[in-house]
């Protein structure tokens, strides 16, 4: 029998399956995901194309050619990801960790490193940060590493957990992106688009600003991603500003229909926003570029 046995039917049934490997990256290591179907060929979270089913996944770790499985976050499937929180010797969690756990009542697994534990829940995530401590909170642009390390006395299924969800968010993260205070915020008005386009397109990464703003995506593997990137330099250019980031991405030759299509309560551009602003740790201050 599999420790995978037990992972929740949806799991088992998904087609938002990836495989990983631990490899090191400028010293540090990290998991990088690959697709079943062709497990020497990288996946990317933005690019269906380079996902397989889970049952694929698990022959490719089965057959030795992958560290493990994973699954993309999205369409609904959020995850809660709680870093040093669990002991692997005693199996008990800190108490804040185990607030969350409880709070949420969902299926809930030990991560590969046996210190920390995700938890999987339906819902959708307000803007905003997506990070603080060794609390992260997805809903995009992720995967979860699956490990079928089930945390003792959590559900044996993934429950619908907006509420939940939302509440842990404002708690952790206070107010969203648009409410969010900022050094810069207000500045960037519709009369300042112009200086912003200007700053960017002149800074050392200028070339890059430049043919996203045009709307070439073909550095990128996918659409999704380029549109990420571009507003991930938007928001260091406009210090973060949620409505600024989605009027100027508006003007660019990257928006199309998509950007104002569902994403269960929200829209792919709040999404894409969100997303880039839990990404930005700095945003421009009028120091050198």
């Amino acid at each position: 029998m599999s420790a995978f046995d037990h992972v929740p039917a949806e799991i088992q049934g998904s087609v938002r399956a990836v495989v990983w490997r631990a490899e090191l990256r400028g010293g540090k290591a990290t998991k990088v995901p690959y697709c079943p179907p062709r497990p020497a060929v990288r996946a990317s979270v933005g690019d269906p194309g380079t996902w397989g089913t889970f049952a694929d996944a698990l022959a490719v770790v089965c057959a030795g050619e992958a560290d493990g499985p994973g699954i993309v976050l999205g369409a609904g499937l959020v995850g809660v990801d709680l870093d040093h929180c669990h002991d692997r010797t005693t199996g008990r969690l800190t108490p804040p960790a185990r607030t969350i756990v409880d709070a949420l009542t969902s299926y809930t697994e030990v991560s590969p490193s046996g210190t920390g534990v995700h938890v999987l829940a339906r819902g959708t995530l307000p803007p905003g940060r997506r990070r603080t401590g060794p609390v992260e909170m997805y809903d995009t642009g992720r995967y979860f590493t699956v490990t079928g390390a089930q945390l003792p006395g959590t559900p044996d299924a993934i429950y619908e957990r907006a509420a939940a969800l939302a509440d842990l968010h404002r708690r952790l993260f206070g107010a969203t992106p648009h409410q969010r205070p900022s050094a810069l915020r207000g500045a960037f008005d519709r009369r300042n688009d112009t200086e912003v386009l200007a700053r960017a397109q002149a800074a050392r990464n200028g070339a890059k600003f430049a043919a996203l703003w045009r709307g070439d995506a073909t550095a990128y593997p996918s659409g999704s991603e380029a549109d990420l990137a571009l507003c991930s330099l938007l928001a260091f250019w406009t210090g973060g500003d949620a409505a600024a980031i989605d009027r100027l991405f508006r003007r660019s030759g990257l928006f199309r229909e998509k950007w104002d299509s569902r994403r269960g309560a929200e829209t792919y551009g709040a999404h894409t926003i969100a997303t880039a602003l839990a990404g930005s740790h700095c945003t421009y201050t009028g120091a050198r570029s």
